[in-house]
């Protein structure tokens, strides 16, 4: 049975009209600059991580704290067991519940379902079908919230409009250039793909510069390149990270696997070792209009990016982090009807 049509989720932004993301964003900003009232008194949020986690689950949990709910973190290596995604499945392996049981229940104890799921990082077109998230929000009876899947990380997208806004102001027609940085350890690229489609749903322009086979997603770029047509915006990419940073507005460094090499860690470590340049440094941010630099954290200094940038006066890496918990914050005002 599929969650009653009221119920809002969160799997990507996409699932916000624009109005709904202004709403949120608008609130998120109001929040940061008058205390609000608890809202959420008598509320629980059940928290579920499936991979590590510092930003997320921690300003996650003290924004329901902070708007008078309560919080139950759960950690699949240390409080519960591997849940089966797939629909008619044999039951046979690891798993020992399916997800369709644990969403029916949980949403009987909890107001709203905040998931980070496990990728297997064998495969990037099974991994890219977030089957996970998408299983929770189908069977969960109360609002289910994407803490980031391998397609899409919402909630850091919120953030980083906020942001952008923040030091921006008007963000119409402003330029981002998203820049990839070498890492022995990138992530994927769910951060860049919510990033692009929610700065282009806000009128800006996008450039994305990364080195050869570090291609994102191509249903998420079409995505996004029919999402520039309709809004009369740009999106470019480009190998030349130079060419990118002229006139930047913002340039947000992230390193994100390669999806060629997803799943053989021998081909990804030879494709890095080939882009050890890849930095964010200050002269790329010289290039820009006044630059400001972000970056989702973590980050490895003096390797994606030099200390010299990270704490230098354009940096809003902190107010990124910080702004986490208010768009959260706004999100759960915004879900939980409060």
């Amino acid at each position: 049975m599929s969650a009653p049509n009221s119920i809002q989720h969160l799997v990507s932004l996409q699932d916000f009209s624009d109005a709904a993301l202004s709403e949120v964003l608008n609130l998120s900003s109001n929040i940061k600059r008058v205390s609000v009232a608890p809202s959420l008194t008598g509320r629980c949020a059940g928290l579920l991580f499936f991979r590590g986690s510092l930003r997320t689950r921690s300003s996650f949990e003290a924004a329901v704290h902070q708007l008078g709910g309560h919080s139950i973190n759960l950690n699949a290596a240390t409080d519960f067991w591997e849940l089966e995604a797939r629909t008619g499945s044999i039951m046979d392996g690891r798993a020992p519940e399916h997800i369709k049981d644990a969403a029916a229940v949980l949403s009987r104890y909890m107001d709203v379902l905040a998931i980070r799921p496990a990728l297997a990082g064998t495969s990037w077109t099974e991994d890219r079908r977030d089957e996970d998230i998408r299983a929770w929000s189908e069977y969960a009876r109360v609002p289910v919230i994407n803490m980031e899947s391998a397609l899409w990380h919402p909630l850091q997208a919120l953030a980083d409009l906020m942001t952008m806004r923040e030091s921006l102001g008007n963000l119409e027609s402003k330029q981002l250039t998203v820049c990839w940085t070498h890492s022995p350890t990138s992530a994927s690229p769910a951060v860049v793909h919510s990033l692009i489609l929610a700065a282009l749903r806000q009128g800006m322009n996008v450039r994305v510069s990364h080195p050869a086979g570090y291609e994102l997603d191509e249903e998420v770029m079409s995505v996004a390149s029919d999402l520039a047509v309709s809004k009369g915006r740009e999106l470019e990419t480009t190998q030349d990270r130079k060419q990118a940073a002229e006139g930047a507005h913002v340039i947000y460094a992230r390193s994100w696997s390669s999806i060629s090499d997803y799943g053989n860690p021998t081909l990804a470590a030879s494709r890095r070792s080939r882009t050890v340049d890849w930095t964010v440094d200050e002269e790329l941010l010289s290039l820009g209009s006044q630059t400001r630099f972000m970056h989702a954290m973590p980050v490895r200094r003096n390797l994606e990016v030099p200390d010299s940038v990270l704490d230098g006066d354009r940096s809003l890496i902190y107010e990124q982090a910080e702004n986490r918990l208010h768009s959260q914050k706004a999100l759960l005002m915004h879900l939980l009807g409060s």
